[in-house]
């Protein structure tokens, strides 16, 4: 039985041993842009290599999601234990789209010796490493339209799925954000592209000025729920308001454009930009406040965006000790 004070879930600005990105192919839906969605990819590529090292993961897959089909890691308290590699079931956002080549990507890497540590199958639970943000220190965040979804995890009550969060990653407490999901997001509602957590107890959370956009009253009932949220010491968190890139379409549909989609690596943080100059320039400038001691990166995510993603989902960071170029 694994103990709370044996292991936990780093935080993502903790020290990491390589970053995960699931590459783009003909076979997938990237197809029709596949040169475009490429360029991007080699952007993020460069910029990860410039800081520590990357695995590439090729076909057979249906996608490539890393944030959501890779393991989920824990790292153990005491120095004498391994990290510990969680690998959840992913079924395509509740079965939404197929997965099952996906879904095997954990256990190959594994068996080929691509990563290290104790291997833990939790496949019999869905689960997404975006729809999930840690502090490092017991806390974990999630939000209640994606985690109680249809045809993910019933016919388990809230209840009985925060219990298994706190036991599968060693955690404290939950909290639940209710509020917030982007029009055009396939995941129902992922934490990653509406809050992120960053150092000093502080909460960076997408926000909307404009009354008259569809997504105004519920990132508003969302930072107001934030602001009743309190740490394990009683404190509120700060909170660091972050922008919403103006409305980008694919054909009629509106696409679940978001700052909050970044990536934290070693010495940088990777951040998206959509070409809206002014509000990317916003974005990057409070993401810098947030992480005063990382250089700041913009990656244009205008491909990425189009299959309803963006850079924090197309990546998965491993901590120290999981991978080994």
């Amino acid at each position: 039985m694994i103990t709370k004070n044996r292991y936990r879930l780093p935080a993502e600005w903790e020290p990491q041993s390589g970053v995960q990105l699931t590459w783009p192919h003909a076979g997938t839906d990237w197809a029709p842009m596949l040169d475009e969605v490429l360029a991007t990819y080699e952007e993020m590529a460069r910029e990860i290599r410039k800081h520590e090292p990357l695995l590439i993961v090729g076909p057979p897959t249906n996608d490539t999601w890393a944030r959501d089909h890779g393991f989920i890691c824990l790292v153990p308290i005491a120095s004498h234990l391994a990290p510990r590699l969680l690998d959840f079931c992913f079924n395509g956002w509740g079965e939404k789209f197929p997965a099952e080549l996906d879904n095997a990507i954990n256990r190959r890497l594994y068996d080929e010796g691509s990563v290290q540590g104790e291997y833990a199958s939790h496949l019999d639970f869905v689960l997404e490493g975006g729809s999930i943000e840690s502090d490092g220190r017991g806390t974990i965040f999630t939000t209640s339209c994606c985690l109680l979804a249809s045809h993910r995890n019933q016919p388990l009550t809230k209840e009985q799925i925060e219990e298994r969060l706190k036991d599968y990653l060693c955690a404290e407490r939950v909290l639940w954000i209710d509020h917030g999901q982007l029009t055009g997001d396939d995941t129902d509602g992922h934490i990653d592209t509406l809050v992120r957590i960053a150092p000093d107890d502080t909460l960076l959370y997408i926000g909307c000025d404009d009354p008259k956009d569809e997504q105004y009253e519920e990132l508003r009932q969302m930072e107001e729920q934030l602001r009743t949220f309190r740490t394990l010491d009683g404190k509120p968190y700060q909170l660091m308001r972050l922008p919403l890139p103006r409305p980008i379409y694919d054909t009629n549909d509106r696409l679940p454009a978001t700052y909050a989609n970044f990536l934290i690596i070693n010495g940088a943080v990777l951040c998206p930009t959509y070409g809206q100059p002014d509000l990317d320039q916003e974005a990057l400038r409070i993401i810098g406040d947030a992480f005063p001691d990382r250089e700041i990166v913009g990656i244009d995510c205008r491909s990425l965006i189009k299959q309803h993603g963006s850079l924090h989902c197309c990546t998965m960071q491993f901590p120290t000790g999981v991978f080994h170029a």
